[in-house]
């Protein structure tokens, strides 16, 4: 092959970068296509320690004091709650106006003596917290550990406070399997991180006490993420710029769209919270067939020294992907590889701190966690909004898992046309404008659609900044670093829900505060530099410099702007 291109006679580009070479070797061939189908169990991980905690928590609506005095009288439930269960008072009613009867006060009374006297219910009765209690499974099929063990009223916040250890955890997993992905591997890591998940998954099911629940769900929170987002860092390496956006994209869309939108289902049906359990922990028993069908990170090994293990698996792509690549590709490539190794020596000992070490990588950092708080913050408080679509959790909880697919067949079209920048701009902005216009419609139907909308705008604004934040990090940092960023965005879960809560004090307040960031996420978007087309930065320097001469107003779609967008890729011709 020489120096000359074999199909236009043209000098070929020097190989100096992995992405200089992975043309060679295939960018889009049969073993990223594998990885591609790969991505289906991990996702399936993802969705379920996301979501699994929701449907073995979940409490049925309508619960009330169970009194055991009235065993053995021949009453039917609607009696008994008529005649021990004092109305529910203002307050209870405001919180939910659909259950006319308190769930946590009873009568203090001599049920026996007033049903021999046949005296009715009256109000002045005195009255007393609730022991146990009683409830309502039409809705939710199923007593899950919530309702096993009575979290209800003074009690009401042990779910909450489970979920809060389950992110808790994450941040701690997040460090400790950011920090082996780039000191020891990605696939190390991948394959530890699936293992807790699919050991805490299992653990899950024999708690038998609040404490022993939270220990579980902190141990399985520490995998979260991480358990998908390796692989997904793997596959953005070895795939060609110009299919990245659909492998990633299609896969994360169709796969997790289709398991999130499934998991309340298979919860119902199966109707028991342990076995629901074991049945989300075993897609994640495919990370043991890891490391005979999942590839180390090339980037990695170049990145630590090891060129000899990189060249390895680079031929082992193009053996797969049934290409031929000449001796000499390979020879030019190792040697521009141990250049950079001897120039920078420092690559070993990078960590997420060394992301913050360079005034423009550290802006660029910044900007990204902003980018991705907020994002995450109008993500969770959409999600909850969407319970008003129906009263049924198993049916609105499915309703919203589906807008994931036609957001990412949407970025799959557009993505690679506008870019990372403007594309997030308008989905943001999308979202922001039709919270507002449902704020001026009335309730109903129509303020339900601009839900929707605005809800499909931020999945899409989601789904770009997950593809965001591991293109713009450069390989020696970045699972360190979208692990910090993710770690961070885990506040923004644990504060999202309670936007919803805000309609205690005025009805307007969450879509409210929903509008006004998801404008200041559109806006803030604009600052960040477009990765469209762009080679992914390898080392700190790359990452510091990454984006520095694009043009504010370049948007990739414009011919005005083709030129500018070929000028900053760094296409060098050998011999020059």
């Amino acid at each position: 092959m020489g120096t000359e291109n074999a199909e236009n006679g043209k000098q070929r580009k020097k190989i100096e970068t992995f992405d200089d070479i992975l043309p060679y070797i295939g960018g889009a061939g049969r073993y990223q296509w594998l990885l591609f189908v790969l991505l289906l169990p991990f996702s399936i991980v993802y969705a379920c320690l996301y979501f699994t905690q929701i449907f073995i928590t979940l409490l049925p609506n309508e619960y009330w004091c169970r009194v055991p005095e009235l065993d053995g009288w021949n009453l039917t439930e609607r009696e008994r709650i008529y005649f021990s269960i004092p109305n529910a008072s203002a307050n209870e009613l405001a919180i939910d106006p659909t259950v006319p009867y308190s769930k946590c006060l009873v009568y203090d009374v001599n049920f026996t003596q007033y049903l021999i006297e046949k005296k009715t219910p009256d109000a002045t009765w005195p009255v007393k917290p609730c022991q146990t209690w009683s409830f309502n499974y039409s809705t939710v099929p199923y007593a899950s550990i919530a309702a096993e063990l009575e979290w209800v009223c003074d009690k009401a916040y042990y779910s909450s406070v489970a979920q809060t250890l389950f992110f808790v955890g994450s941040i701690i997993g997040g460090f400790v399997f950011g920090y082996v992905a780039d000191h020891h591997g990605r696939l190390p890591a991948l394959i530890a991180c699936n293992t807790v998940a699919l050991l805490g998954s299992i653990a899950t099911s024999f708690s038998n006490s609040f404490w022993s629940f939270c220990l579980c769900r902190l141990f399985v929170g520490t995998a979260f993420d991480n358990c998908f987002n390796i692989l997904f860092i793997i596959v953005i390496e070895y795939v060609d710029p110009k299919r990245r956006t659909f492998m990633v994209n299609m896969s994360f869309g169709f796969y997790f769209a289709a398991s999130t939108s499934l998991l309340p289902w298979i919860a119902y049906y199966v109707a028991d919270w342990r076995l629901l359990s074991w049945i989300t922990a075993t897609p994640a028993v495919i990370v043991f067939a890891g490391p005979w069908i999942i590839p180390e990170s090339a980037r990695w090994y170049i990145t630590n020294g090891k060129i000899t293990q990189a060249l390895k698996m680079l031929k082992k792509f193009e053996r797969v992907n049934g290409m031929t690549v000449e001796k000499e590709i390979y020879d030019e490539f190792e040697q521009s590889c141990n250049e950079t190794l001897k120039n920078d020596t420092s690559y070993s000992n990078d960590t997420v701190l060394s992301l913050f070490k360079k005034p423009r990588l550290a802006y660029l950092m910044v900007m990204l966690i902003i980018y991705w708080l907020l994002i995450i913050v109008v993500f969770d408080g959409s999600v909850w909004n969407m319970k008003l679509l129906h009263p049924d959790i198993f049916t609105s909880f499915s309703l919203a898992a589906l807008t994931v697919l036609p957001s990412s067949i949407m970025l799959t079209l557009f993505l690679d046309k506008w870019g990372r920048r403007w594309m997030g701009f308008f989905s943001m902005l999308l979202c922001g404008v039709f919270s507002f216009i449902a704020l001026a419609t009335p309730t109903g139907s129509v303020t339900v659609a601009m839900g929707i909308i605005a809800r499909f705008g931020v999945t899409i604004a989601a789904s770009i900044g997950f593809q965001y934040v591991a293109e713009m990090l450069p390989t020696v940092a970045r699972a360190q670093g979208v692990s910090l960023i993710h770690n961070i965005g885990y506040l923004a879960h644990m504060i999202g829900p309670y936007i919803v809560y805000l309609s205690e004090v005025s009805s307007s307040l969450p879509l409210t505060v929903l509008g006004l960031l998801s404008i200041i996420v559109a806006v803030q978007a604009l600052s960040l530099p477009e990765t469209l087309g762009q080679d992914l930065p390898q080392t700190l320097e790359d990452g510091n410099d990454f984006g520095r001469e694009q043009n504010f107003w370049w948007v990739p779609c414009m011919s005005s702007s083709s030129e500018k967008k070929k000028k900053y890729q760094k296409r060098k011709i050998s011999g020059t």
